[in-house]
């Protein structure tokens, strides 16, 4: 069944379970992961299906006002309308006085403000203004897409994160469904399976290929198998850089975490208060420089002590076995570096395997598109889903270090953040002045290598392909 949601209420209606799902064309962000704004919980985030940006629609020269912040002159009628609770909505609300800016409930009703002249601009995702500059209702208007792509959005389905299990499940369709397209897989009714009787109580092995076989892959569900003018959302074949840092937002949420004795998530402040150190299992495999894992391991300590790289123990692990995620799952360490992303880690198996999180990964291999790509992450227990974010939001602030230009000596340029509770004020700062960018943490350990020699571990700062799948899809 699906239900309509506005921007206002719709994580209101995933929170309190009217819905399952989100599928509006969400942004992933790591505020909206500890604690979004409309209802105080935090929520889960699949792979992005789609890599956006906001822009501006309407007319031509307002518009071009718009792109420039200019208010005065010609500019003075600018009237721009945007999504309530919406990405787009704080861009221009921290871009303008608020006498400039029109809140909307929906998509539609934000349209047709700009049809009856509500408003003169509009701002919201690229993807859906280029659908209504082709629309019959600006065949007379003549309105146009700007051209500067103004915030990164990268859009994914969004789950509640008290049901580990179910969002693993999203998750995993959508690499599936990556994972068709990179094998020249498509919609096939003949290998469209219906369950009659199930014969593991496993949900990792449900046929997440039917998705494909079913429906259809990536690009042909998507984009309708069409392979030009997708630019981020295409394979990535190993020769671009996919390098990306999700999206903070606002983390100075002035209703910044709380911790109490009884909640789930106690492990961050555990770590902190109680315990005093980091306990870091670094996996040490066969084709991997095991020193970057060391680093972020140090780079997380940092962030967690008030800048002290020393506070960690380390534990060393093989990587031609499980004996790692064993450790992780009985609290033997508290993170594991070094971790490559396989959906075998990602479900609850056993007893011994517990489902687990992975960061955003810091290194990936080498493989071409068609083969299982090794992505090398931090990985954390899925049971504290805070720690989980705070790991993961440590990981992305060296590549957003590397994106702004920020190395060690300009740490102070990070981000405060109180999103996690007050002590953590200075975490991402304390985690730069350690590693640096993600660039400096790289030739530390690799050298000087040409960019062109690096694969995947560049930047993505040119909106190259970013989609691949994670391992453990293959027969």
């Amino acid at each position: 069944m699906v239900v309509l949601g506005t921007y206002n209420t719709r994580f209101r209606l995933l929170n309190d379970r009217t819905v399952d799902l989100l599928l509006l064309g969400d942004t992933h962000t790591i505020e909206r992961e500890v604690r979004e704004r409309t209802t105080g919980a935090g929520f889960t985030f699949s792979s992005p299906y789609y890599y956006d940006g906001m822009a501006y629609f309407g007319n031509e020269n307002l518009v071009e006002c718009a792109e420039k912040q200019q208010r005065y002159d010609d500019c003075s009628p600018l009237l721009i309308c945007a999504g309530q609770e919406s990405t787009s909505h704080d861009f221009v609300q921290s871009s303008f006085p608020s006498d400039f800016l029109m809140v909307s409930s929906s998509l539609d009703e934000m349209t047709e403000m700009l049809w009856n002249d509500t408003c003169n601009v509009i701002a919201t995702d690229r993807s859906y203004l280029l659908n209504l500059a082709s629309s019959d209702e600006n065949s007379d208007r003549k309105f146009i897409v700007g051209n500067m792509l103004l915030t990164k959005e990268p859009l994914a389905i969004v789950t509640r994160n008290n049901d580990r299990e179910f969002s693993d499940i999203i998750n995993w369709v959508v690499q599936a469904l990556f994972y068709g397209e990179e094998q020249g897989l498509t919609k096939n009714s003949s290998l469209c399976q219906n369950y009659t009787n199930l014969t593991s109580h496993h949900v990792s092995d449900l046929n997440f290929m039917n998705a494909v076989y079913c429906v259809g892959n990536y690009g042909e569900i998507i984009f309708d198998g069409e392979q030009n003018n997708r630019g981020m959302n295409q394979i990535n074949n190993g020769t671009t850089g996919m390098l990306y840092a999700t999206p903070f937002g606002d983390l100075k949420n002035e209703n910044g975490y709380f911790f109490s004795s009884n909640t789930r998530d106690a492990l961050l402040d555990n770590i902190r208060n109680a315990q005093g150190s980091l306990n870091c299992g670094v996996v040490v495999p066969d084709d991997f420089h095991v020193g970057m894992s060391v680093e972020y391991c140090r780079t997380l300590a940092a962030a967690l002590f008030n800048g002290n790289s020393e506070r960690v123990n380390f534990l060393t692990f093989s990587g031609n076995d499980n004996s790692s995620f064993v450790a992780l799952n009985n609290g033997t360490i508290d993170v594991i570096a070094g971790g490559r992303v396989e959906k075998k880690y990602d479900f609850v198996s056993s007893l011994s395997i517990g489902g687990f999180v992975f960061s955003t990964p810091y290194y990936y291999g080498n493989e071409t598109a068609g083969g299982d790509v090794s992505s090398f992450s931090l990985a954390t227990r899925e049971d504290d889903v805070l720690f989980s974010s705070f790991v993961n939001c440590i990981v992305l602030a060296t590549i957003y270090a590397q994106e702004k230009g920020i190395n060690i000596e300009a740490s102070k340029e990070m981000p405060l953040m109180t999103i996690f509770g007050s002590q953590f004020n200075f975490a991402l700062r304390d985690a730069i002045a350690y590693s640096g960018s993600y660039d400096q943490i790289y030739t530390k350990h690799f050298g000087d290598v040409l960019e062109e020699n690096r694969g995947r571990n560049i930047l993505n700062n040119k909106g190259g392909p970013q989609i691949h799948s994670f391992p453990g899809l293959s027969p």
